[in-house]
């Protein structure tokens, strides 16, 4: 198997756009192994609301302020030595600037990266990221269906563009294992076999970068 420790031991990043259903799959993958989990505190964002309803005007104040909670729940979580034993997260770090290169002009995200090189140091890498990877209209019906306040202002266009960026980061990608799983097809909320389904598959992988569509 490509990763080097059980999974229950492991750190496992769970990534993908808003809606893919990231949070989801941590909880019910941290309850199968008996891991421990954590989540992107998104909610907490004063600035998220605002930006969806008007991207270019916060789009800077909002991935500050991400940074910048980012690195305080990850700095939280080493000074609670949770990395020591397994953990499933749903979120990576590096997804910081992914939204950066989306949301900002260049003159914002020079000044972005001004300030993430000063302040992200030793932020440690999964051993296993898993992306989670579907079509752009699925997603919008599953962010309509949930029905979220600070959700309703994401126009299909945006998402879009947050979908081809995913794509293009994790095309290149190569720091980590990574299995890229199609989910169109793969409900992970409301079938009860998927989360088996996935570690098995996660057992069978040769190499680091691989693809997974499951069609049964």
């Amino acid at each position: 198997m490509v990763i080097k420790k059980p999974l229950n031991q492991s750190h496992i990043a769970i990534e993908g756009a808003i809606g893919v259903g990231k949070t989801t799959l941590a909880t019910r993958l941290a309850d199968r192994l008996a891991s421990n989990v954590f989540f992107e505190q998104i909610d907490n964002n004063p600035f998220i609301e605002l930006f969806y309803q008007d991207p270019s005007r916060h789009a800077l104040a909002v991935q500050l302020s991400f940074l910048f909670s980012r690195l305080k729940h990850w700095q939280s979580l080493h000074q609670q030595d949770l990395f020591a034993s397994g953990v499933v997260s749903d979120y990576i770090f590096a997804k910081d600037r992914l939204f950066a290169t989306v949301t900002l002009s260049d003159e914002e995200l020079a000044l972005y990266d001004q300030v993430a090189r000063l302040v992200s140091t030793d932020i440690p890498k999964p051993d296993l990221v898993i992306y989670l990877q579907s079509d752009a209209n699925i997603i919008m019906e599953r962010i309509r269906g949930r029905n979220r306040a600070m959700e309703r202002g994401i126009k299909p266009d945006y998402l879009r563009k947050v979908i081809a960026a995913y794509d293009q980061f994790f095309f290149h990608y190569q720091e980590t294992p990574l299995l890229i799983v199609q989910t169109d097809r793969l409900n992970f909320a409301d079938d009860e076999l998927a989360v088996d389904k996935l570690i098995e598959r996660i057992g069978t992988m040769q190499s680091r970068n691989e693809f997974w569509a499951d069609h049964s």
